[in-house]
């Protein structure tokens, strides 16, 4: 059995019941807010840097004058306490100043991602009830009329344009600069920490997104389990190359790097040759990416010659990475250690992390419970199963949020027994070691033979050049089902009888997919960056 005691020195716990009747294992010495987190590292970093983006360097004195500032406007203009506030903000540094001021006069984040479009983004404000959007100027035109959202009165833009001629607004009061707030600085509000810190916005891959509530407490508990686990401090700098209105983003990286009083590089876009420079200018420590961006890191010749000796650790997350990479990517850079991490937006970020330097022995797994959490395989009659045995998994634990904002249907049917039933097929082994093999939904039947589009997945990313790889059941009234698998190889020679000759060597013949598609573009993702196989499935 794999145990957290064998590889790091864990934090004092003890068992609480919270939201209700939820007996969980939780941190003694954990900070009671968000907020409380940016008010830990001023007192005890103030002239360290807190943020980078660009020649833009604050620190986090810096970084809480603008949250004061902020904060005061925000109350001047009559914001309060509960109400939610949607950041349509991309990474940049006010992303954070924006995020950090309404943890202060404790109202409720809602961030959205930036490649949200309009009908996408007018639901979520009609649905948290948005009382203000903070968005950025060139986003404006996404910005739904006034009287689809009665409940929005505050609209706020990241610029100093005159926005009243932007957004054809005719009222030029309903639109302020950000850069104008101001005012008296105001004692933070009071929270509890089962209060509602943010509202993240599930993917919505089939129907509309459900908003998940992550509570302080929540939170707290995902960081420390990131801290702890992967031994980050006051000294790291992590490179946020996600999308930081993402879990994680702004669990795994932002909260976390004022958790630990660190410094965040916040990366605008993320393109593979220039974020090589700013690996080795930056002097990154950590980072958090999807496997396709390390493969594209892999792809750029500087990755092999700069210097990058700074960069520790390197988090990736929802399905092992393919073995040729990690392969590559330890030749590259032996002193990374790479780090699975498998959690969801419901779970605030980790459910499991692998401990540091089992990776490329486990490739398989995505690691261990978290040090709270607590993991079941069930099956369909919501009963547990025997250890290596597949089934759903069902995640409990303090970071696991109690439900979906104003959505008592979804909250039922999503949450059990204090868990949050994660719509994933895995298991746990006589190690503790889980193993994630599809979504439920995802399965492939083909004449009675269950196949996990994650493991044809995984083995088309291990060929040379695949940087994408989507695998999906299309009809077939002879066998249910037939494999068909979408690839995104740019600048490789595409060829469909060497893929299934690759696929061939590797896997049950049933599995091999039947037809192959080639993209000259990068998969469809939703705003999350969730890829949505539903339109490869026609």
């Amino acid at each position: 059995m794999i145990d957290w005691q064998q590889h790091i020195r864990l934090p004092e716990m003890r068992t609480e019941t919270h939201f209700g009747e939820r007996v969980l294992r939780c941190f003694v010495d954990r900070p009671p807010s968000l907020y409380a987190m940016l008010e830990h590292a001023v007192a005890r970093y103030p002239d360290r840097e807190a943020l980078a983006c660009g020649e833009q360097r604050w620190s986090y004195r810096h970084l809480n004058a603008e949250v004061d500032r902020i904060a005061a406007g925000f109350v001047g203009h009559g914001l309060c306490a509960g109400e939610r506030v949607v950041m349509f903000i991309g990474n940049r540094l006010e992303f954070v100043s924006v995020l950090f001021a309404l943890q202060k006069i404790g109202a409720i984040a809602v961030p959205v991602g930036t490649r949200e479009q309009g009908p996408g983004l007018a639901y979520i404000l009609q649905q948290c009830g948005a009382a203000a959007i903070v968005l950025d100027e060139a986003l404006l035109p996404r910005l739904p009329d006034k009287d689809i959202v009665p409940s929005l009165r505050l609209r706020i833009c990241v610029s100093d344009a005159d926005i009243a001629d932007i957004a054809g607004a005719a009222d030029a009061n309903d639109h302020i600069a950000l850069d104008s707030l101001m005012g008296a600085v105001r004692a933070p509000a009071r929270v509890n920490e089962e209060d509602c810190a943010c509202i993240l916005y599930t993917s919505g891959t089939t129907g509309n997104p459900k908003g998940a509530m992550l509570t302080h407490f929540n939170i707290a508990h995902s960081v420390i389990h990131f801290a702890v686990t992967l031994k980050l401090d006051h000294e790291d700098r992590a490179a946020l190359a996600v999308p930081a209105s993402h879990v994680t983003g702004l669990v795994a990286l932002i909260a976390l790097m004022v958790h630990v009083g660190g410094a965040l590089v916040i990366v605008p876009e993320f393109k593979a040759a220039p974020f090589v420079e700013l690996l080795a200018h930056e002097k990154i420590s950590y980072g958090v990416m999807v496997p396709a961006m390390y493969q594209l890191c892999l792809l750029q010749p500087s990755f092999f010659t700069a210097d990058l000796s700074a960069w520790r650790v390197g988090g990736y997350g929802g399905a092992p990475m393919p073995v040729p990479t990690v392969q590559a990517l330890g030749k590259a850079l032996p002193g990374l250690t790479l780090v699975n991490c498998y959690g969801s937006t419901e779970t605030s970020s980790p459910s499991t992390i692998m401990p540091l330097g089992l990776s490329a022995i486990h490739h398989d797994s995505v690691g261990i419970a978290a040090p709270c959490a607590d993991i079941r395989v069930m099956n369909e009659h919501g009963e547990p199963v025997a250890v290596g045995e597949s089934g759903e998994l069902w995640i409990g634990g303090p970071m696991v949020v109690p439900g979906y904002w104003d959505n008592p249907e979804a909250t039922e049917k999503g949450f059990a027994e204090g868990c949050w039933r994660s719509g994933d097929v895995g298991s746990i082994d006589a190690q503790g070691l889980v193993r994630v093999f599809d979504r439920i939904k995802d399965m492939i039947n083909r004449g009675g033979f269950k196949i996990y589009s994650v493991e044809v997945e995984n083995t088309l990313m291990a060929l040379p050049g695949v940087v994408e790889a989507a695998v999906v059941g299309h009809p077939c009234p002879v066998l249910g089902e037939r494999v068909h698998a979408y690839l995104y190889m740019p600048n490789q020679q595409q060829d469909a009888d060497t893929v299934r000759a690759h696929c061939a060597a590797r896997l049950a013949d049933y599995k091999v997919p039947e037809e192959i598609f080639f993209s000259d573009t990068p998969l469809p993702r939703n705003a999350n960056g969730k890829l949505l196989k539903r339109s490869l499935r026609g």
